[in-house]
């Protein structure tokens, strides 16, 4: 059973197109990540990209779960 959070998300993915952005972007940015997450070793370039990778995931999560309180309290 879905839970009400599970039910506004899927419907937010499937007509909210600044969802959808922000989505894709969270993804995009857990790709980048993984891709750094299989070198041994990281330049010091490399570690502040990750840094600012990480960074920009969780802004674009934390814009995505703000989507979903707002259609929770509506």
């Amino acid at each position: 059973m879905s839970t009400p959070t599970e039910v506004i998300r899927e419907q937010l993915m499937t007509g909210n197109t600044e969802y959808q952005r922000l989505c894709q972007e969270h993804a995009r940015y857990a790709a980048q990540l993984e891709q750094l997450a299989t070198k041994r070793y990281l330049t010091d370039q490399e570690q502040v990209e990750e840094v600012r990778l990480k960074k920009l995931k969780l802004h674009a999560k934390d814009q995505m779960e703000m989507l979903v309180h707002r259609a929770l309290v509506q």
